[in-house]
């Protein structure tokens, strides 16, 4: 019993220190996860308080900057105060008079260069100035017309003292001062029947938009009844178209042609074709008008046009364009067959040439 008891003791010593490095063992793997952890809660917590403490001093710099610019700031006034502290309320009065009246001599028969080629020395009012739609192409047609109804040389003068003005109506190419502008020139300067609309471009897209300018520039260079556009492609009877207009003398708001509508042609590629289609309603109809070969307007509604130029609006085709023109004023519509140009002549102005 003796000589078992130091055996036994040493087995029990062996266990005791096994199970200590097995505990210690456990606890050192239990805290390593809490170290990591603990290190990255302290770096968050850096973070969190680095941007609250810079948020801080940003907040700082713009309440000071803030205090300071609203110091600086100048007091707004609104413009009723500003005119009331400018004493200006009677001149802007006066200023909106002013352009009320002017709008209303222009419309009233205020012309820029009002006696510039009157045709008359007399300055009585020209019955009408009649303005031939060209080409730069078409110098072969203005000839044609120039032997057959159109006057020229001396025969154009003694027309004009008679009160009837004729002009070919074109404008100038896209490339200013090219050789088709050139040739214009030449030939203006050898015939002298040209209204060379300066402001607008030569060219089949912009054909609406050349009674505008054509309204605009006769208005203003004389001062007449009627102003008439006629296309290349008919012959006139002048003596006729001069006699129908003579019955019309002294007729304001005269908006005469071959009135007509139509259906509005849609499908791109078909001639015609208006791409504002949509406008015209469910029905797909245009509005009356005058047919686009012949019309003519009184003065004062050229003279309208000559004023709000610039805001009106233009369409594919410019008997359309002039039409929706119309539409917004008083403009007396007449409708007179005789200047439905066709194939016969019989009883008609004008005629398909």
């Amino acid at each position: 019993m003796e000589n078992s008891s130091p055996y036994r003791e040493g087995l029990q010593t062996t266990y005791s220190a096994k199970a200590e490095r097995r505990w210690r063992s456990k606890s050192l793997q239990t805290s390593k996860p809490s170290i990591v952890m603990a290190f990255f809660c302290c770096l968050a917590w850096l973070y969190v308080a680095g941007r609250l403490w810079q948020d801080a001093e940003n907040r700082t710099v713009l309440a000071n900057l803030l205090k300071k610019n609203l110091g600086q700031r100048p007091k707004v006034l609104a413009v009723e105060d500003k005119l009331m502290v400018l004493g200006c309320k009677d001149l802007e009065r006066r200023i909106v008079e002013a352009e009320m009246e002017l709008t209303l001599a222009k419309s009233q028969g205020y012309l820029k260069n009002q006696l510039q080629q009157s045709g008359s020395s007399s300055g009585k009012r020209l019955l009408a100035v009649i303005g031939v739609y060209t080409g730069f192409g078409s110098r072969l047609k203005r000839n044609v017309f120039r032997g057959s109804w159109m006057p020229k040389g001396d025969a154009l003068r003694k027309l004009e003292e008679r009160g009837v003005v004729i002009r070919f109506v074109i404008g100038r190419s896209a490339n200013r001062g090219d050789s088709l502008d050139r040739n214009i020139d030449a030939e203006n300067r050898s015939m002298k029947d040209f209204l060379i609309l300066d402001g607008h471009e030569e060219a089949q897209e912009e054909l609406s938009k050349k009674a505008k300018f054509f309204y605009s520039t006769a208005v203003q260079n004389w001062d007449a009844e009627f102003y008439v556009k006629v296309d290349d492609n008919i012959d006139l009877d002048l003596d006729g178209l001069i006699e129908l207009l003579e019955t019309r003398r002294g007729q304001d708001n005269a908006y005469i042609g071959c009135m007509k509508s139509g259906v509005v042609i849609t499908e791109e590629g078909k001639p015609w074709y208006e791409p504002e289609w949509w406008k015209f309603g469910d029905e797909k109809t245009y509005f009356r008008h005058a047919g686009g070969s012949l019309f003519i307007v009184s003065k004062n509604l050229a003279q309208y046009v000559d004023i709000n130029s610039a805001s009106l609006k233009t369409y594919a085709h410019d008997d359309i364009s002039v039409g929706s023109w119309m539409m917004g004023v008083q403009a007396t519509y007449i409708d007179d067959s005789r200047l439905c140009c066709s194939n016969s002549r019989q009883d008609k102005v004008c005629s398909l040439a």
